[in-house]
């Protein structure tokens, strides 16, 4: 708490409670500060925006919906859906992604695309299943925000929610693959209540318990900082599934960790609700979540629940359902994920055996032609994961005497290669942009804008933008949605 004053941070709640028993095991409803700092307010039962913390509950529901597998690649690129632009922390983009990865690092884009997918209202409904109370305006009121803290939960709440979510696995586990029915009841803070979990049934009672120890386990896998000070205790051993938050303008930092035995919940921040630089749930709540969990014993892991996996064979490289294109390994997925699709990223690809060009029978024969299985992501995927992963090939380039079987080929009208432009200005004094114009055989296809590697805009039909670069040298590059590209270099002088 001294290290966080020192960044005028004032305010603190931690939460523990038994998963076993639902009960209370440590409440510290604020930190020892000031009136003027709120030191009264008790931050365990306040509404605060949740950060990222809802992130692994719709990871849960698309596994257990049979939506999701979690190698499965999403799609991590620009993206705007509804005038809603949603950015990566680090403001960085990966092209794809596997699904427990993108939860594992806390990636927004994919899990706004992955909101979007599930359905907003379908994924609200389910929210209210966890008695969250303060999540309570309707589905259109938070829009794609609500998976990125465009809603407000308490502490309480949330460590009630990831308690029952753990205690699903394990009376699974314990009583001969059945469930409660009462799973999802109160936490307590009396010391003599027992707990009523409900009848056994067969029924799940929200999610499966499947779905639940997969995403555990991809939670288990979070990043910490490399080289931070601050990490130094961090005991690697212990086998937690966390998961940090942080909201808009640093205003909340959040960090919840489960195991077997216990919940650990940690809010941090100031009660009248003033951000302050670096205050991130990494920074800032997760040390004091670890200083925590150390004070307890180490917990056992969860117990597999075999009855609600299955294992198969997936597409080593999309994490889809293996097809006979695909190189396989094997992976745990919910029973319900077998009717998943098969992977869609894996072609047949027509090589000439000499040149290694794409080809086809009109500019060469049977004999010299090699069928090749080529791993093949959409244009804009593939331009940004190809700078994470060395490995990734490009699709062959068609040879020339081919040329005519592509069905689209373009080339820049504007500007010329090599050439220095001088922008001039309007009547108000105002820089005319640069006009970027291409040529496609088919304009229908979608084109794919960059300058100097920065994601501009996508064109159909029209293939013109305007664009401000500043004075020097840039780069233009074109990506069709055949996977052609063009590139011009200019100068721009001003």
């Amino acid at each position: 708490h001294a290290i966080l004053k020192q960044n005028e941070v004032h305010n603190m709640a931690v939460l523990v409670l038994d998963v076993k028993t639902k009960k209370v095991l440590g409440y510290v409803g604020n930190t020892p500060t000031t009136k003027e700092n709120q030191k009264d307010v008790n931050i365990i039962d306040a509404p605060r925006s949740t950060g990222s913390v809802l992130k692994p509950l719709l990871y849960m529901a698309m596994l257990d919906k049979g939506e999701l597998l979690p190698n499965a690649l999403v799609a991590d690129i620009p993206t705007t859906i509804a005038n809603y632009t949603p950015q990566n922390f680090n403001l960085q983009y990966t092209g794809a992604v596997s699904a427990k990865k993108a939860l594992a690092k806390s990636l927004n884009i994919p899990a706004v695309r992955m909101l979007h997918q599930y359905g907003l209202a379908r994924f609200y409904d389910e929210l209210g299943k966890f008695k969250l109370r303060h999540i309570n305006k309707g589905a259109g009121h938070y829009g794609l925000s609500l998976i990125l803290g465009g809603a407000e939960s308490s502490l309480w709440d949330l460590c009630n929610t990831y308690a029952s979510l753990a205690g699903t696995v394990n009376h699974y586990t314990e009583t001969s693959s059945e469930y409660h029915t009462k799973e999802f009841g109160k936490s307590s803070l009396i010391k003599n209540q027992t707990i009523d979990f409900g009848k056994l049934t067969l029924e799940k009672t929200i999610f499966d318990a499947g779905s639940i120890y997969l995403a555990f386990e991809a939670m288990k896998e979070v990043n910490r900082p490399e080289g931070d000070e601050a990490w130094k205790f961090y005991d690697s051993s212990k086998e937690i599934a966390w998961k940090t938050g942080t909201s808009f303008g640093n205003r909340d930092a959040w960090a919840i960790g489960v195991t077997k035995d216990i919940v650990v919940g940690v809010w941090v921040g100031n009660a009248d609700g003033e951000g302050r630089p670096n205050l991130t749930g990494i920074n800032s709540a997760a040390p004091v979540l670890f200083d925590v969990f150390n004070l307890f014993p180490k917990s056992p892991w969860f117990s597999k629940p075999y009855d609600e996996l299955v294992k198969v064979n997936t597409c080593t490289q999309s994490g889809y359902l293996a097809t006979e294109l695909c190189a396989t390994t094997k992976s745990w997925i919910p029973s319900v994920g077998s009717r998943f699709k098969p992977c869609p990223f894996h072609h047949i690809v027509h090589i000439d055996k000499n040149s290694n060009y794409r080809v086809n029978t009109s500019c060469e024969t049977l004999d010299n032609i090699e069928n090749t299985p080529w791993f093949t992501l959409p244009p804009l995927q593939a331009w940004y994961y190809k700078k994470h992963h060395a490995n990734y090939k490009s699709l062959p380039k068609l040879r020339d005497d081919c040329a005519h079987e592509t069905g689209a080929t373009m080339d820049f009208i504007s500007p010329k290669n090599n050439s220095t432009i001088i922008l001039a200005k309007n009547e108000h004094e105002k820089t005319n942009p640069l006009i970027l114009k291409i040529a496609h055989v088919k304009p229908e296809t979608k084109v794919f804008w960059y300058v100097d590697d920065v994601f501009i805009q996508t064109t159909e039909t029209f293939h013109e933008i305007g664009v401000l670069p500043s004075a020097g040298k840039h780069t233009i590059t074109v990506v069709d949605a055949l996977g052609n590209e063009l590139k011009r270099s200019i100068t721009i002088e001003r």
